[in-house]
Formats: structure tokens, sequence, C-alpha cells
């Protein structure tokens, strides 16, 4: 069993049909795909991935080791209600905070806004493409997610360190992700990273060639009605590498109304027989142009019932 990807050249291309095929099973079963081809230099990715492995380092490492949480792992104890990982989170829009982080790298801040201006350009590509697999105009996750100021952008840069006791902890606890559309730059040597699929944990592969690994969040599926499933995951913890994580959220703003599209809604409050007398002169055309109909006369018109 594979992971679907998405090779985003051939979205230009005589095999789009196959590609966008590929997306929208891969949204529909698996709620995780992987994409490449997706024109984003690879010095600035192994950049950005250079500058966070020397922050945590420079900064990070040592304190980690000395927290609570690795002398509990120390101690033997099971540490059940934690995380191993070091992690902090960079928001983007619709403000920054990436200059209060202290003792970033020289640079950091500049790569750091130069990848993210490409991850959103590449977020709302996706949200585009799964709009146009959904029926829906393509804009329409892109202005769900809108608050007043646009949809809300976060990085969550994390270290799963070397643990000494794998068997007792988690690097990262079973969950699905809260917001929309998450894009994650991994690392290219240590795995950790599992998809529940069909019941089994399916193991993710460190990413080669920066592949980006994207998964669904919940408020894709309550807006997709269920359509495109946010699915669990975990990061096991590896007694012999620290694990590279680099996952962007594109999500709805604070203030954002979500709410399923009403095009991917069934019909709501109508009669058996209002539906068979509908049914008797459009049998054998399309069923979904049948349910936008019964939504229509649902509202309270031709005496169908609301």
């Amino acid at each position: 069993m594979e992971i679907p990807t998405i090779d985003f050249s051939e979205l230009e291309g005589e095999n789009r049909s196959k590609a966008m095929e590929i997306l929208h099973d891969a949204c529909e079963n698996w709620g995780f795909f992987q994409i490449r081809n997706y024109g984003i230099d690879s010095k600035l990715m192994e950049k950005v991935k250079q500058l966070v492995d020397q922050h945590y380092e420079e900064n990070l490492k040592e304190s980690f080791y000395q927290s609570g949480t690795a002398k509990k792992l120390n101690n033997k104890e099971n540490p059940s209600d934690v995380d191993w990982e070091s992690s902090f989170f960079i928001r983007h829009r619709p403000t920054s905070n990436i200059h209060q982080i202290p003792n970033l790298p020289q640079g950091f801040s500049k790569t750091v806004d130069e990848y993210i201006a490409e991850m959103i350009k590449l977020a709302e590509k996706l949200a585009n493409l799964m709009c146009e697999n959904l029926g829906l105009d393509e804009s329409f996750i892109k202005d769900a997610f809108s608050g007043k100021e646009g949809p809300a952008v976060g990085t969550k840069v994390a270290k799963y360190p070397k643990c000494p006791e794998p068997e007792l902890v988690r690097g990262l606890r079973e969950h699905t992700d809260a917001g929309g559309i998450i894009l994650l730059l991994q690392d290219d040597q240590v795995p950790g990273l599992e998809f529940l699929k069909n019941g089994e944990w399916f193991q993710i592969p460190p990413s080669r060639n920066n592949t980006i690994f994207v998964n669904i969040g919940d408020q894709v599926e309550v807006l997709s009605n269920g359509r495109y499933k946010s699915t669990l995951h975990r990061v096991m913890a590896d007694k012999n590498g620290s694990r590279l994580s680099i996952a962007t959220f594109y999500n709805p703003a604070g203030d954002a109304v979500i709410t399923p599209a009403s095009k991917l809604l069934y019909p709501l409050s109508y009669t058996f027989g209002d539906y068979l007398q509908l049914y008797s002169a459009t049998k054998f055309t399309d069923k979904g142009t049948r349910f936008e109909t019964m939504k229509e006369l649902a509202k309270g018109s031709n005496g169908f019932h609301a």
C-alpha cells in the first residue's frame, strides 16, 4: 500500500484528470497524501531545515533533556500525558510573532517568511483543487476560512529527539488536526510519523527530495460534509534518530464561521410522496440534480414541507 502522490507538473497537461482523481481519492479515503514537483526552490527548503536544526542544537536540545518529561522517562516513569517533542509555534497570518521568538539564528525570519509565502500559495492551490473536485466554487474553502483579515496561517516547528525509552512514550500522541490543510516538510532520514488507515497504523516514510506531505484537518471534513476526512495520526519516539518536523497550518481565522457547503448537504424535511413525485419525472437523470431540486423545493415552495 503506497501513499497517494500528486505530481503537480501533471495538473497542467494531458494527465490532469488522472491527477485530480488521485487527489479526490486521497482526500476521501485516506485523509493524507504527498505532493511533488510543486515548484518551490529546493535550496529554500534545505535552508529552512538547516536553520531549524541549528536553532534546536544551539538553544533547545540541552534544555529538553533537562526537562520534566526527560526526567520522568529517565526514572522509568510512564509519562502517558506528555509528548517526547521539543517544539514552538510561529504565527504568520493575520499577524506574525516571529520577531518575538528568542535566539533565532541569523536569517531565520527572512528565510521562513519566504518559505511561508510559498506555502500559502501551495495551500490555496490545493484548496482550489479540492473545491473543483467537490463541485464547489473555486474559492469556497478560502472564503470559508477567511475572517475579517483572511485565513490564519501558522507553523509548528518540532524536533523529536532521540529517546532512551521509546516504548514508554509517544513523540506525539494520537490526534486529528483541528484546522484546515496541513503542509509538512519533514525529516529525510528519521521515520516516526504514522496515520491510521483501515484500522491499522500506516508508517509514513521520511520525505526524500523535499516531498511535501499533506493531511486534512477537521474543518475541511466539516466543510465537505464528511466527504473529505481528517485522520488520526501520531509520532513514534525513536531511539536512534532525532526527527525534524515543520508543519504549516492553513486554518480558518478565529472569527470564521464554519458550516458544511450547502451544495454537499442532502435535502432536509420532505415527504417521501413529494420525492416520488419528482422521481417519476426524473428517474433516468442524475440523482444529484434531483437532490438539489428537493433542497430548493423544501424551502417552502410548491407545497413541499420545510
